[in-house]
């Protein structure tokens, strides 16, 4: 018997898609009243994990499943007072565009239709932003991890232009330099590249968590007497831990005098370049020879959604490319519109994530995104006033961005202790359910972080946030 996966029921089909729009919508416009995290109750994660489906399950009773075991237990980053970690809250229009996208179903691999177009479009647009040149090339990834692991890729196709064919060599061994405040996907890239993560030179940061440009060439210089080959320069537009932005114009001057590739991880904070109150501090960035960044932190787009381009189209290309028998590109038809996306990464099969950049991009323009970013980046000043203004508490590192890093106090407590003791305060937060902070560790010490990245938050769900924070403190 042949088997049609398309609905039986079309009229039935539509009356629970409409039914499922509508328990979306209501999801998003009512996400202040549940809380910011709800753990997974064990027997509902466990009665997830049943065997393979042989026989089918009526649609509306594996909706109803959805709806009692999946969607009430979000990771919490679309609630306005998740401030875990960088993570983009999503828009309704995101989610639209994401449905659109399914519908459509392309494979963004190359060929000629509309979603390669619409691609092409949006690199188009942060070519632009970055102040790349026209001709410059770019790929949408599944995030940043990705772009950067392409763009080592790319650098080591420069400095090896013969690697694809011969493989990695170690005479001379190439050289990389980062900082020690940069994203561990860089060392990771190194590591899936073939040079090894000892190829990476991880160099220390001053007070502010930067890296000193006079440091990065006085290790190139030992590098080149001992016979390596320096080859890459990675700088950040924004560190994971405090929000950090390197001095990217003296880093740029760096590479342009010593002949390296000079790659910008701008995870997050690159994209504030949409606001004018805090493109300056991003000077430089548009000297890069690559820039990997994500839609789905602070452009608000739904997960997952990164970026990378580059400067040198044709480099890029030579990195990846090539046309098996079976991918003949053609001068009209379907195989037509080249260079494919296929041609600049690693992935053949691709998903349609350009369409949900562009409806956010086309809905609010790059203005409004930025002026939301400026918005974040004030209440990560106002929640450093509040901690600096309460003895309770201790700021440990200056707000440069929208990140805000410090710890409560409590006399009589060694620093192990205290460590601890902010450790179970952010966990029993969680919990709580009021707010989600993560942790990390500024000069050694254990802090609270709170990133606010959402377009949701409020400054009374800072001030909400902190008094939380002391409420249970109080009571531990």
């Amino acid at each position: 018997m042949r088997a049609v996966l398309d609905p039986k029921d079309w009229a039935a089909f539509r009356a629970l898609s409409h039914a499922a729009l509508d328990d979306a919508i209501d999801y998003l416009e009512h996400v202040r009243e549940r809380d910011a995290w709800e753990p997974m109750p064990g027997d509902v994660a466990a009665a997830l994990a049943e065997p393979l489906p042989l026989e089918p399950t009526p649609l509306a009773d594996v909706y109803r499943q959805f709806v009692s075991s999946i969607f009430p237990y979000n990771s919490g980053n679309i609630h306005p007072r998740f401030f875990g970690w960088v993570q983009g809250a999503g828009t309704p229009t995101g989610a639209l565009a994401d449905m659109l996208a399914s519908t459509m179903n392309p494979n963004v691999g190359g060929r000629n239709h509309g979603a390669v177009f619409v691609e092409r479009a949006v690199i188009g647009w942060f070519c632009e932003l970055f102040r790349f040149p026209p001709d410059a090339s770019g790929v949408l990834t599944v995030g940043t991890s990705a772009a950067n692991l392409i763009a080592v890729l790319v650098a080591r196709m420069k400095a090896m232009p013969n690697v694809r064919a011969t493989g990695v060599t170690n005479e001379p061994r190439l050289i990389g330099y980062a900082s020690s405040a940069t994203h561990g996907c860089v060392r990771r890239a190194f590591e899936v590249a073939g040079l090894g993560s000892d190829s990476l030179r991880v160099l220390p940061t001053d007070s502010l968590h930067r890296i000193d440009p006079a440091i990065v060439a006085r290790a190139i210089a030992e590098d080149r007497a001992a016979g390596y080959h320096p080859f890459m320069l990675v700088g950040n537009a924004g560190t994971v831990d405090v929000g950090a932005i390197d001095p990217l114009n003296d880093l740029a001057g760096v590479a342009a005098r010593e002949n390296l590739w000079y790659h910008v991880d701008g995870a997050f904070g690159a994209t504030a370049v949409m606001s004018p109150s805090l493109a300056p501090k991003f000077a430089g960035l548009e000297r890069a020879d690559s820039i990997a960044f994500d839609f789905h932190k602070w452009i608000q787009v739904p997960y997952d959604a990164g970026c990378l381009i580059v400067r040198d189209c044709l480099l890029h290309r030579s990195a990846f490319a090539s046309t098996p028998n079976y991918l003949t590109r053609m001068p009209r038809g379907v195989a037509s519109a080249q260079p494919w996306f296929t041609d600049f990464t690693i992935d053949l099969s691709r998903g349609f994530r350009a369409l949900k950049v562009w409806f956010t991009l086309k809905e609010h323009g790059s203005l409004a995104i930025g002026r939301a970013m400026e918005e974040n980046c004030r209440q990560a000043r106002l929640l450093a006033d509040l901690v600096d203004a309460d003895h309770n508490f201790e700021l440990l590192s200056p707000v440069q961005l929208n990140i805000v890093c410090f710890r409560y106090r409590r006399a009589g407590m060694s620093e192990s202790e205290l460590d601890a003791f902010n450790d179970d305060l952010v966990i029993r937060l969680q919990e709580s359910g009021e707010a989600v902070t993560s942790s990390t560790t500024i000069g050694g010490r254990r802090a609270i972080r709170v990133c606010i990245v959402n377009q949701r938050t409020t400054d009374d769900d800072i001030v909400q946030t902190l008094d939380a924070l002391k409420r249970l403190a109080t009571f531990a």
